[in-house]
């Protein structure tokens, strides 16, 4: 039975591009998401609606599909001491805030004499990728859900805690 739009999906993931693992939340949380809303990378959504609870199975997605192409133009060089106080490597990840108040994640491409050239493509643009997925649960969504998009697993209380693991670690009693 195909997972249909506005449905509640909850998953486990492994992520290889090649013989890396690069993400995994198998033994932990699984993944919990609105299908058909662009929550999760194009490509894992389409590989997967046609899959069943419990079902486990291998879908290649290529970068075009995950995490985009690598654009070469998606650097700036920018002064170093826009950086003091950072110890900064090559191949580091560093966040910032973006013109539009959003967090933007930017890797350290090159450190030279004056100025740092930093790269704005995710790290795992124009890779395709492996991912070995299991279907833990597919729901319908409440009315709540799919008005706001939000799995009632994902959503946090008005005090920061979280509802999924009974407040256990975020201070509430």
């Amino acid at each position: 039975m195909a997972i249909e739009q506005n449905q509640i999906v909850s998953l486990e993931y492994e992520v290889k591009d090649g013989d890396t693992v690069v993400d995994s939340n198998v033994g932990g949380q699984p993944l919990v998401f609105m299908f058909g809303k662009s929550q999760i990378i194009p490509g894992l959504e389409n590989g997967i609606k046609d899959m069943a609870i419990g079902e486990k199975g291998d879908i290649l997605v290529n970068a075009a599909d995950a995490y985009g192409e690598y654009n070469a133009e998606a650097t700036q060089e920018v002064p170093k001491d826009q950086f003091a106080g950072i110890e900064l490597n090559e191949g580091m990840t560093l966040y910032g805030q973006g013109e539009d108040g959003s967090t933007v994640q930017v890797i350290v491409k090159e450190i030279k004499d004056d100025t740092v050239v930093i790269d704005f493509n995710h790290p795992l643009a124009g890779k395709n990728l492996m991912f070995t997925v299991t279907i833990n649960n597919v729901r319908d969504a409440s009315a709540e859900e799919a008005m706001t998009g939000v799995p009632a697993e994902n959503k946090q209380e008005e005090d920061g805690c979280c509802s999924t693991d009974g407040g256990s670690g975020c201070g509430c009693h």
